[in-house]
């Protein structure tokens, strides 16, 4: 099943390239409908130990919407010091580091095939003309001749993607592209021009949004999920960003930045966002540093503020049962209980989604149901992903 199901994923890869990144008919938008960029992925940055001068990195994202004009954002958001890139390609994934022939394609920057980012700046690329339709394997391929310090990616992308030595960035074939990474260097988003009636959501979470035990390489975190039940809904909203971090607090910096601090980087600067998908707290909650249910509540009270601030509506979930887990006692769980009834009962979120009650056990509450449990009894695994998505209300995620 998994050797056939790749299969059919290459063919379609290869069906795809034929559209990918080609000119638009002059009708394929109308004037009316004002087009605008969406962001179709994601993933927050972080610290990723240092970077290696002379290194290449084809990375490989998974697009949620269509569009045209492709746009990538290159980050150097914890640098110390400028990193220039020499190489940026878009192409799109055949197998493995193997690109389909004729889809790699050179972004310029402001005119320029490199571009230098300043210390915890980003860059974005200028449009590529053409269309990448959704649910395609993207990779971006980039260099850097002079990386060093602290390089800046997403630490545990569930998906690999593949290094070389020297600028291989231009070539499509996998022959230079040997090593292999778990993590998204120097990238941290991609968006497309579609219509302006179309929108994204970002889910703003910690490992269970970042995909922690589920399977890697197949897509299948619940923000993945909940793409593809969008794509093939009758809604607006088509895009979806990732903004899970691992380890994650809402409250204090830790494993990455907290919610609050990089709310605006990894949420609100990402084009075409109408919604935040809120599901953050059980960090906070079960690290046992004094965190009351009242401090839970004035951090997403804050989060719901600057949401609504920025023309956006947010949709609150409930943090999910935890009991198994060592850090698990019955005052992490007292807390998390007053939090859950917040959530469900305050009525300041545009809308709720109810995750404790999709994942826990009918026989145990305070635990995940065992059928849901990665094993870990924290993180869903596969089909709790799934119900997580299916959880969740199209029509909320449809800000007006």
């Amino acid at each position: 099943m998994m050797a056939r199901r790749a299969r059919m994923r290459r063919l379609v890869a290869v069906l795809l390239a034929a559209t990918l990144l080609q000119a638009l008919p002059a009708t394929a938008v109308k004037a009316a409908d004002s087009p605008h960029d969406v962001v179709t992925w994601a993933a927050s940055a972080d610290r990723l130990g240092d970077g290696v001068t002379d290194r290449g990195y084809r990375l490989v994202v998974r697009t949620s919407v269509g569009g045209s004009d492709l746009r990538i954002r290159l980050t150097n958001a914890f640098g110390d010091r400028p990193v220039t890139f020499d190489g940026v390609y878009a192409g799109v994934r055949r197998q493995g580091a193997e690109l389909v022939p004729g889809s790699n394609r050179r972004l310029g920057f402001g005119g320029a095939g490199s571009v230098t980012v300043p210390a915890g700046g980003t860059a974005l690329s200028d449009p590529l003309p053409g269309r990448l339709p959704a649910a395609t394997d993207l990779v971006v391929s980039l260099h850097s001749p002079d990386a060093a310090g602290p390089a800046s990616g997403h630490g545990m992308a569930m998906q690999t993607s593949y290094t070389a030595q020297g600028d291989h960035t231009a070539e499509e074939s996998a022959e230079h592209w040997t090593g292999t990474t778990g993590s998204w260097f120097y990238l941290d988003a991609v968006s497309v021009r579609t219509g302006a009636a179309t929108g994204a959501v970002v889910a703003l979470g910690d490992s269970i949004t970042d995909g922690w035990q589920s399977t890697a390489d197949l897509d299948r975190r619940w923000p993945d999920y909940l793409a593809r039940r969008l794509g093939q809904a009758d809604t607006a909203v088509k895009g979806v960003a990732n903004a899970g971090v691992s380890g994650n607090k809402v409250l204090a910096d830790g494993a990455g930045q907290s919610a609050l601090n990089r709310l605006q980087r990894d949420v609100l600067s990402h084009p075409g966002v109408r919604t935040v998908f809120l599901f953050e707290g059980v960090n906070d909650i079960k690290a046992h540093t004094g965190v009351t249910a009242e401090d839970m509540i004035a951090g997403y009270r804050e989060i719901i503020r600057r949401v609504h601030a920025a023309g956006k509506c947010v949709v609150g979930a409930t943090v999910a049962p935890f009991k198994g887990w060592p850090e698990w006692d019955p005052a992490a769980e007292a807390v998390r209980q007053d939090v859950n009834a917040f959530v469900r009962g305050s009525g300041e979120f545009d809308a709720v989604t109810d995750f404790d009650r999709v994942l826990r056990s009918p026989y145990d509450p305070e635990r995940i149901l065992p059928f849901l449990d990665g094993g870990d009894h924290i993180h869903p695994n596969d089909k709790g992903m799934q119900a997580m998505a299916d959880a969740v209300d199209l029509t909320a995620l449809n800000c007006s």
